[in-house]
């Protein structure tokens, strides 16, 4: 992973944003900048290279080092106070914060310290997230390929009885096995009618012949999420409402998929999509947005819906 370069690309944005620092504390956003996983981080980029600080604690001193060799430390348990101290020092004026994920408390910290100018940032580094380099793709593509994998195996072993947490669970030992660091999410395991239910916790309730049964679920592999959903018939032929239900959102998704193309506003794509299913009478049915990006977050920019990105 080319770190240094993205740190590069987002020092670029600091100066039309009118910063000469960003104190990057979403953790995610951390790993993504550094590669550093650990529990408490914060990095500063500044408009100097030589200047870029990675902060954490004692805990993290040895992971640090191997995960982010090309960074200097500040260690210290209060890492983003310390980080703010450190831009004082350094001579930083005016510096950038991720109002989406500091907490007021931290704010007010830093604010009553005092000898910085803070400025409120939104998504400037998850606006470079959105745009995926090789090796995060190769990344998805494996979280992706364990998931396939795992629900292959998992399709041959659902019959009528087993409950939908039972199902679940196995779902997840097999992504494990296959070689998942992680599941993505809680597995949604849900048959008959709470296959309407878009976030069902699986339960007890036995799979029945006749039921739809729809599956949401992935894998993470190396920080990298997965996310796929599928429906299928469980011991029986459908029924003529079922295969209509199933057929119109087929239709649905291949319209979407059809609309998707590089400068095309995700608003559009959502109507190519949405627009079937209101005409098919069911508009109020389809309360649920259309997509959304994934990589080192399971909900990743950009959003694809009806109300555009976000």
């Amino acid at each position: 992973m080319d770190y240094s370069g993205r740190r590069g690309r987002l020092r670029e944005r600091l100066g039309a944003a009118g910063l000469d620092a960003l104190l990057v504390t979403y953790l995610t956003n951390v790993r993504y900048l550094t590669g550093f996983t650990g529990s408490n981080g914060a990095v500063l980029v500044t408009a100097d290279p030589a200047l870029d600080r990675l902060g954490t604690d004692f805990r993290y001193l040895t992971q640090s080092g191997q995960q982010s060799p090309d960074l200097e430390l500040v260690l210290d348990r209060d890492c983003i106070p310390a980080m703010a101290q450190y831009a004082r020092q350094a001579g930083i004026s005016r510096l950038g914060f991720e109002a989406d994920h500091l907490s007021v408390a931290a704010y007010d910290q830093l604010e009553a310290d005092g000898g910085l100018t803070l400025a409120r940032t939104s998504g400037l580094v998850e606006t470079l997230r959105t745009v995926k380099d090789k090796d995060e793709l190769a990344l998805l593509a494996q979280a992706c390929s364990i998931s396939d994998a795992a629900l292959a195996q998992v399709c041959t072993e659902v019959r009528a009885g087993l409950t939908e947490r039972q199902v679940a669970r196995r779902l997840d030992a097999l992504m494990l096995d296959l070689g998942a660091e992680a599941i993505s999410f809680d597995t949604i395991v849900a048959a008959g009618p709470n296959s309407a239910i878009p976030h069902h916790s699986p339960t007890d309730r036995p799979i029945a012949a006749g039921d739809l049964l729809k599956i949401d679920f992935g894998a993470m592999y190396d920080g990298y999420h997965a996310d796929e959903t599928r429906t299928f018939m469980v011991g029986a032929e459908p029924a003529d409402w079922q295969r209509d239900i199933y057929e119109l959102v087929a239709q649905s998704q291949r319209a979407g998929v059809a609309a998707l193309a590089v400068g095309v506003d995700v608003r559009d794509v959502d109507h190519a999509s949405r627009s079937i299913i209101a005409a098919a009478g069911h508009a109020e049915h389809f309360g649920h947005g259309l997509g959304h990006g994934v990589g080192l977050d399971i909900h990743e920019a950009p959003t694809i819906g009806y109300a555009g990105t976000g």
